[in-house]
């Protein structure tokens, strides 16, 4: 699809009043879905339409769907009073059941993600963040000083009280269960061997069909680099249908992007570890400084993707 087209613009409208309708997070598991199927038509010799019209673009990209999800949630809190859950911190809830004004929302927030992901994308340097990342984190804190008329670090009253870094003994805490050093250490080094075997796997797979002209170049790459991603992503329904215990599952699809990345810049397995473990530190240093102190859902796991690619590419061009 042509970016700028009104077809384009048009799609990106729909898929943001959909992502609202759905709910951010509910949203995020169908775009992990669709993600993952694009991955195997490509990986049997198809058409990369899938991957990246569908699931990575303007039909129902994380910037879509989610962040849709994300804005429409901020602006029926803040703004409607009329959130299902009561808070915009809530992401698995539906906002079908809120007012017309909150899907419209939804929509046009995602033409606003389209748009500014078009100069992200075309920005040097800039360039060189996770575009998609980057941008599902800015056009919800943008939609935090507008409708919860809070700065990027949230509740001033909240930091004061409990730290910046604080989290009342994980009381305050993005997914508490996810949360604690040890855990964060184990999770990460699984995930990132894990990631980086699915991208070494797939890569090995691809790189010839690719010299063939068989798939996309684009393809070949972003299979390796997204697959594993997708699985995590489609793991989150068990947070939005569980309940409890059951809930607790882990969150993970930004190690398994950024361990993916390390190993298609680096072709190493071991640095590939390397970056899951230290993209889950990162993470949860994303959603002390952005989500904990906050009334509404900035991505921790959005937040680090975008920052650990820039590190990534940064470390590929001047070290690599």
């Amino acid at each position: 699809m042509e970016a700028w087209s009104l077809t384009t613009i048009l799609v990106c409208f729909g898929g943001g009043i959909m992502g609202a309708a759905f709910g951010a997070l509910f949203s995020f598991v169908i775009c992990g879905l669709v993600v993952l199927s694009g991955c195997i038509f490509i990986l049997g010799g198809g058409s990369d339409f899938v991957l990246m019209q569908v699931g990575l673009g303007p039909v129902f990209g994380p910037h879509i769907g989610f962040g849709a999800g994300l804005v429409a949630a901020t602006y029926s809190a803040g703004v409607k009073k009329n959130h299902p859950g009561g808070s915009a911190k809530d992401i698995l809830s539906p906002l079908m059941d809120t007012s017309w004004d909150v899907l419209l929302v939804g929509g046009v927030s995602a033409i606003c993600s389209h748009s500014l992901l078009q100069v992200f994308a075309s920005t040097p340097v800039i360039n060189m963040f996770d575009c998609i990342a980057l941008t599902v984190v800015i056009i919800p804190l943008m939609a935090r000083f507008l409708f919860q008329k809070e700065m990027p670090w949230g509740n001033a009253d909240s930091i004061k009280k409990h730290g910046l870094m604080g989290t009342d003994n994980y009381a305050i805490s993005w997914a508490p269960w996810n949360a604690p050093p040890a855990r964060i250490a184990v999770l990460g080094l699984g995930a990132g061997i894990f990631s980086g075997a699915i991208a070494m796997g797939t890569k090995t797979i691809l790189d010839p069909l690719a010299a063939a002209g068989t798939v996309s170049a684009t393809g070949a790459f972003v299979v390796p680099l997204i697959m594993a991603w997708a699985v995590a992503a489609i793991m989150l329904i068990g947070i939005n249908l569980g309940a409890g215990s059951v809930q607790k599952f882990p969150i993970w699809h930004c190690q398994a992007i950024l361990a993916a990345l390390a190993f298609l810049l680096f072709d190493s397995l071991a640095i590939a570890a390397i970056a899951g473990v230290t993209a889950a530190f990162l993470q949860e240093f994303m959603a002390r400084l952005f989500y904990n102190h906050g009334s509404d859902h900035i991505d921790p796991p959005a937040a680090a993707i975008a920052v650990g690619t820039l590190v990534l590419n940064f470390a590929n061009k001047f070290v690599g």
